[in-house]
């Protein structure tokens, strides 16, 4: 019984430790947009990185924006943008 019981353990302990991205939000106004770059600029200083698959031509400088987003190899990557 002890056995599974650890067994449990230990297999939701290695769930959770390969989930390493967890999405955050930023909310701001664009202060520059890169299209080439799929980069983003807020008012705040944040840059972000968007990802493939993500719309970002309609995104304009002055834009309010809500921004979810992880951090993948030390880049902030935009997985959502949304115009407010």
């Amino acid at each position: 019984m002890m056995a599974k019981w650890l067994c449990a353990v230990v297999t939701v302990l290695l769930m959770f430790s390969v989930v390493g991205a967890w999405a955050a939000e930023m909310e701001g106004k664009i202060q520059a947009v890169d299209t080439s770059d799929r980069t983003l600029v807020l008012d705040n200083g944040m840059r972000v990185t968007v990802a493939d698959g993500v719309a970002i031509e309609d995104l304009r400088e002055g834009n309010e924006v809500k921004v979810t987003f992880e951090e993948r190899d030390g880049k902030n990557v935009a997985t959502l943008v949304e115009v407010k």
